[in-house]
């Protein structure tokens, strides 16, 4: 494991709570790992499920003694959670954020730092199961992005893209557990029309999902070449694509990321 140094969390809720406990879990020491949050219950929650330590006062002494702050708070209190690390607190930090829609720029100006790393993860991330792509600000270093890396690999995927595409993940892995969730809904309701109990409906389609996109990172075959693999002539696999295709149903999943993509460049702070 990378010698990260002191890490500190800005906010403690469930994405930190999977970064911090993804750590441990790969034999970072917990107690070079922090978290402060303004509310104890999410605090209390981030040391039962990590064994951290997390505080809800003396932000700016843990703050201090870190060498990389990962900020994990909403974006519209991120500015208010900053106040207390002004006057150059953070100038010599490496700043790792998670606050969805706020942009390189936006960080070094409330910060004050210039090695900031932005990072898009997913909620995945919580069972070890994440993908997450990360940018570097111009001052950011290589042994920076191998700690972000380290960071991220602990809980999942990772790949490093230019900034300008972060929104682009937001729409895709940011917000694809929605989507996927909602597929799931309904590839069980379909069960249920179908005769099939509720629970063992929901668990089918689940187990079938998780397969197939396991099938897609393990073969490294193109989704439509699995896709025909499964589809006979004259089969019920192709009766089913068509009636998804008439829905327009890859159309409408392609159209939903760039839906939210263009939503998170609009509730961007810049």
């Amino acid at each position: 494991m990378l010698n990260l140094g002191k890490v500190f969390f800005l906010g403690a809720g469930k994405m930190a709570t999977a970064l911090a406990g993804g750590l441990v879990r790969q034999g970072y020491p917990a107690e070079d790992i922090a978290a402060y949050d303004v509310l104890p219950v999410a605090a209390k929650a981030f040391t039962a499920k990590t064994g951290i330590g997390a505080r809800t006062q003396g932000v700016l002494e843990a703050a201090r003694a870190a060498d990389v702050i990962l900020t994990a708070v909403k974006p519209q209190y991120l500015a208010e959670a900053l106040k207390p690390l002004a006057e150059g607190v953070l100038k010599d930090k490496l700043i790792i954020s998670i606050v969805a829609g706020v942009p390189i720029a936006a960080l070094t100006e409330l910060t004050g730092a210039t090695r900031i790393i932005r990072v898009m993860p997913n909620t995945p991330a919580l069972i070890g199961k994440g993908a997450a792509a990360y940018a570097l600000s111009p001052a950011a270093s290589e042994e920076d992005a191998a700690t972000a890396e380290a960071i991220l690999g602990a809980v999942g995927y990772f790949c490093r893209l230019p900034e300008k595409l972060i929104d682009a993940v937001t729409g895709l892995s940011g917000s694809g557990p929605a989507y996927v969730f909602d597929f799931i809904q309904a590839l069980s309701d379909g069960g249920v029309r179908s005769g099939l109990p509720r629970t063992e409906a929901t668990r089918l389609a689940a187990m079938t999902v998780m397969g197939a996109a396991a099938m897609v990172i393990e073969t490294g075959e193109h989704p439509a070449v699995l896709r025909d693999q499964v589809t006979s002539p004259g089969g019920t696999t192709i009766a089913g694509l068509a009636v998804l295709e008439r829905g327009g149903f890859r159309a409408a999943a392609a159209d939903a990321v760039v839906a939210a993509a263009d939503r998170s460049t609009e509730l961007g702070i810049r």
